[in-house]
């Protein structure tokens, strides 16, 4: 989260940004999203690819967060071809998918001890989710 928070980008990028909360989680905390792709060709956007990137679903895999870190610095760096990935792709990017997990110390499981691995063909929203 402070990570996230610490995210300054220059308006004088071509970078389309985004932050956003997708869900909130049983306990309260925020599951947050973020959107990266290019502001060029914004009447295009929609044949651009798709590609989405989660980490955390497991919380002790915490070397998770040091590379979905290094993902997203290079996503919106200067290099050149982080700025043909970012005129070709639309990243939907979700750092930590498991954050009540990682706040428990949990170390495969969610707060209601389920591996979220095993349970995304079948979700229990009453276990998982709050509205």
């Amino acid at each position: 989260m402070e990570y996230l928070k610490s995210i300054q980008l220059d308006n004088t990028k071509n970078i389309n940004y985004a932050q956003s909360t997708l869900i909130n989680t049983i306990a309260h905390n925020k599951c947050n999203k973020i959107s990266i792709t290019s502001r060029d060709g914004i009447e295009n956007r929609k044949e651009r690819i798709g590609i989405v990137i989660l980490a955390r679903q497991h919380p002790g895999e915490t070397m998770a967060s040091y590379v979905m870190q290094g993902v997203i610095d290079f996503l919106i760096s200067d290099h050149e071809k982080a700025q043909y990935l970012r005129n070709h792709v639309v990243f939907k990017i979700i750092p930590m998918l498991n954050p009540d997990g990682v706040i428990h110390g949990h170390y495969r499981t969610s707060l209601s001890g389920a591996d979220l691995n095993r349970r995304w063909k079948k979700i229990n929203k009453v276990c998982f989710v709050v509205r």
